[in-house]
């Protein structure tokens, strides 16, 4: 059962949304917060969430302060991004504070059951016309911070497999499938990966891999 957190400042659509997310079988809607009030860290101790759920577009300039906390109260914590607008700027930010995922409220509850459940995995998700903009950015940051000495060198064989797939775009059942592994295997390598190329998320791996340093290493 996946615990989740709420997060938003509007009570009436949490408790919406609330309603909603609990109709899965197999997610749990295991507390609520605004994200201004000071009790955001007990609430968050008390949830011990797998996800959290968060608008960051009502938190308008605090947007960053509000990740900092979350990311401090709950590190192991996936966060999943509510968005009411492109904001492309803040999805920039969003990826680079560590949300696994970008997902417009008009898209509806199937799509965001979806996306939470793989965010439970590891596995990352923003829309086709953001994920270009987020992904040059992230590579402009890496570049301007000097870059990394050979990303891939710490990895083993069977974590570079992995991340090839990731590169193609296959989720975590396909990757397995194909490596003849259990899916549990696939995210144990997943989180391994991420750890040792020192990023948030499997897109910062993706766009690691993608801008270069990475794929001179395996030629």
């Amino acid at each position: 059962m996946l615990r989740l957190l709420l997060v938003d400042e509007q009570r009436m659509f949490v408790e919406a949304l609330g309603q909603c997310l609990s109709t899965a079988p197999d997610l749990w809607v295991a507390g609520s917060a605004d994200p201004f009030e000071q009790e955001l860290a007990d609430k968050i101790a008390a949830a011990r969430p797998d996800v959290v759920t968060v608008d960051l577009v009502s938190c308008g300039t605090e947007a960053s302060e509000v990740l900092r906390r979350l990311n401090e109260a709950c590190p192991a914590a996936g966060i999943v991004v509510l968005a009411s607008g492109p904001g492309r700027e803040l999805a920039v930010e969003a990826a680079r504070a560590g949300a696994l995922a970008w997902v417009p409220k008009e898209r509806g509850v199937a799509d965001l059951v979806t996306v939470i459940r793989g965010v439970s995995r590891g596995e990352g998700w923003y829309p086709p016309e953001l994920l270009g903009t987020v992904l040059r950015s992230l590579r402009r940051q890496d570049t301007g911070s000097g870059g990394r000495s050979g990303p891939l060198e710490s990895l083993s064989s069977r974590e570079r497999d992995v991340l090839a797939g990731m590169v193609e775009g296959k989720r975590s059942r396909q990757i397995a499938e194909e490596l003849f592994v259990s899916v549990q295997t696939v995210r144990t390598h997943t989180r391994s990966i991420l750890d040792k190329l020192d990023v948030h998320s499997q897109i910062e791996a993706v766009m690691l891999v993608r801008s270069g340093e990475g794929t001179r290493d395996q030629t």
